[in-house]
Formats: C-alpha cells, structure tokens, sequence
C-alpha cells in the first residue's frame, strides 16, 4: 500500500489521502473550527509556536494547524515533494538542487 505523505512543517506529516481542506485561519468559522476542536480533544498544533498559517482539516476530524502558508502545503499536495511511506522505507521524492 502506497501511502502519499505532506510535509506541513518542521519535519511534521500529514497523510495525502487524508486531507479534505487546505484553509487560511483567518475567517470566523475556520476560527470557530480550531475552538471546537481545542474543545473536543483533536486539534493538532504543528505550528511550534509560530503563528499560524494554514488549517489542514482531515477526513477523521482532526483540525492540524501549520505555519506553512496555505498555497505552499497546496503546492506540496499537488507536486513531486510528497513522500512515498512503505512499510521498508520513506523517502522524499523531490529533486535534488543543482550545484551553483
């Protein structure tokens, strides 16, 4: 089974196929979002501190907070930085820079 892994941040990871919205913590609900999951127990702050950027909202309900940009963890979600988990091994699956 190929699992699709998101880095969203200081070597945190969110499972591809899990995720139903990317979103900007701006707005009264997404606000109202991240309250109610402080309140039931399944908000998962990967922000170390940093002020938030983005909330990754997951299929089971998690509410993930991410100081990466929304735009950037989509670009990650659509792109080649994803990484690939098997059961032997993970890897990340983006280019590697070209010397200067």
């Amino acid at each position: 089974m190929d699992t699709r892994l998101i880095n969203i941040g200081f070597g945190n990871i969110v499972a591809a196929n899990r995720i139903i919205a990317i979103v900007s913590p701006d707005s009264a609900p997404i606000k109202r979002i991240i309250q109610e999951a402080r309140d039931k127990g399944i908000l998962i702050d990967a922000t170390y501190g940093r002020r938030t950027r983005a909330v990754v909202i997951t299929d089971s309900g998690h509410v993930v907070l991410s100081a990466v940009q929304p735009e950037t963890v989509a670009h990650r979600f659509t792109s080649k930085e994803i990484m690939t988990g098997d059961e032997d091994d993970v890897e990340a699956a983006e280019p590697a820079a070209e010397p200067q």
